[in-house]
This record gives structure tokens, C-alpha cells and sequence, in this order.
């Protein structure tokens, strides 16, 4: 079992608070949330949408969304994503619009690793879900392993300085 010594619990804070706010930029990016209020329109819309994934219930009971949210996230995965799949070169793109200064592929490439839980190469909805179940509503321990993944780069149980 892995023992995790942080030298301050702000320092937990602070991690949990980057990787929560990064993902949901990106939710945001992808369309997938929206940070305005909701207008009758958008019910109505919502109301139009018939197609879900067969599996809306097993989703439901894993993760920690609702089935209405799940069906909120899936019409805009598929929007963005109508293959129902995102690469790592597509999630790279979508992610280099939060660093449009600098160079953000490396840390993609970390942050795709740790959605990509099955490691088939590409990020399905359901691994997209279960992600975000995690960063936005798990308990601190869930999110403190979740991003410890994230930063042990070789899975070796270990975060190294290199």
C-alpha cells in the first residue's frame, strides 16, 4: 500500500483545486459544460435529445452523476467527439488552448494517460465520466490518488523528481 507524505494539507489543496479547475476548463472547451443559466431553450432542447448509451444505467451506479447529467455530458461528447472516442493528438489540441503561450503537449500526454484508465490509445466516454466523477465529486482520498496517477509516470508507485 502506498503512504503518501505531504508536507502541508494546503499543498493537497492547491493540487486537487489545479486539476479540478483545468478539467473544467476543458469541459468547457468541449463544450461539454456551460456557465450560464440555463434558459428555457435549453430545456426544451434537452427535452429533443433521444439518444443515450446502452449502458446510462451501469454508468449511473459508477459514477457519481446523475442520469440527467450523464446525458447532458454525453450529447456533448458526441457533439465534439461523434466517434465516441477522443485520441491523444485531438485531447492534446483541446488541451493546448489552456497554455496558448507556451508548449502543453507533455503534460496532455500525462493528463490523456490517466483518463485513458483501459490504455487501448484513446478516451472513451465512459473513461471520460468516470474521471470527472472523481475530480469533481470523489472523496479527497479519490482525488489524491487519482492525481497521483496522474504525476507517477511510469506506475512504478513512485513520483520521482525527473
Amino acid at each position: 500500500m502506498l503512504t503518501l507524505e505531504w508536507e502541508s494539507e494546503g499543498l493537497q489543496t492547491v493540487g486537487i483545486v489545479v486539476i479540478i479547475f483545468a478539467s473544467l476548463k476543458l469541459l468547457h472547451l468541449l463544450g461539454l459544460i456551460d456557465f450560464s443559466e440555463d434558459t428555457v431553450e435549453d430545456e426544451m432542447e434537452m427535452a429533443t435529445v433521444r439518444h443515450r448509451p446502452e449502458a446510462l444505467e451501469l454508468l449511473e451506479a459508477q459514477s457519481k452523476f446523475t442520469k440527467k447529467e450523464l446525458q447532458i455530458l454525453y450529447r456533448g461528447f458526441k457533439n465534439e467527439c461523434p466517434s465516441g472516442v477522443v485520441n491523444e493528438e485531438t485531447f492534446k489540441e483541446i488541451y493546448s488552448q489552456f497554455f496558448p503561450q507556451g508548449d502543453s503537449t507533455t503534460y496532455a500526454h500525462f493528463l490523456f494517460n490517466a483518463f485513458d484508465t483501459d490504455h487501448n490509445g484513446s478516451v472513451s466516454f465512459e473513461d471520460f465520466v468516470m474521471g470527472l466523477s472523481i475530480l469533481l465529486r470523489g472523496t479527497v482520498q479519490e482525488k489524491l490518488n487519482w492525481a497521483f496517477n496522474l504525476y507517477d509516470i511510469n506506475k512504478d508507485g513512485y513520483i520521482t523528481k525527473e
